[in-house]
């Protein structure tokens, strides 16, 4: 695999972990209540702050050589 095929994967990583995340969240403020509805909320923001961590390493290292 090249370069370029390894970071196309990570991306595609970081952008399914911000969908998860949006789909976590809106599973806890609309169906969850209590300690689970804080635990899925938890997992829901550490999910979209990773992905979003990776989308912006993504973004910043530029193209590929």
């Amino acid at each position: 695999m090249s370069a370029a095929e390894i970071k196309e994967i990570i991306s595609f990583v970081g952008i399914a972990l911000l969908i998860l995340a949006l789909g976590l969240i809106t599973l806890s403020r609309k169906k969850l209540s209590g300690v689970l509805g804080g635990i899925v909320s938890f997992l829901a923001y550490i999910s979209l702050i990773i992905g979003a961590l990776i989308v912006f390493y993504v973004v910043i290292s530029g193209p590929t050589g």
